[in-house]
């Protein structure tokens, strides 16, 4: 899923201890979509290499973020997470460049990084 908008909040980085002894770190940060009913939606970046893209981007910046929806339950309640996987500086000329050439082997190769699994 991807969503457009403009970064308005960039939350502290939270850190743990998983119940196995694994230490793990997150950060937040809400990105305001100028929807008329709930605009705001807050994404979370875990790990470090997740965290480090955000390190590009300011709020005030228009931005795309492609991202991941779950829901899972616990003792009956549900709980939500919005997983942000990639995040690009938003074209502000609202169109799309026309396509150059197809992408060589190689090129599907550097971008396996960019799958969410």
């Amino acid at each position: 899923m991807e969503l457009k908008g403009r970064i308005v909040n960039i939350l502290e980085v939270e850190s743990g201890t998983s119940k196995a002894g694994k230490e793990w770190k997150k950060q937040g940060f809400v990105v305001d979509s100028g929807d008329q009913y709930n605009p705001n939606v807050c994404f979370s970046l875990f790990g470090d290499d997740k965290i480090a893209m955000l390190g590009n981007y300011s709020v005030g910046q228009e931005v795309t973020v492609s991202f991941n929806l779950s829901s899972r339950e616990f003792n009956g309640r549900w709980y939500h997470n919005v997983d942000a996987w990639r995040i690009e500086a938003a074209d502000n000329q609202g169109s799309v460049p026309p396509p150059t050439e197809e992408p060589q082997v190689e090129e599907f190769a550097k971008n396996e990084d960019d799958l969410p699994f």
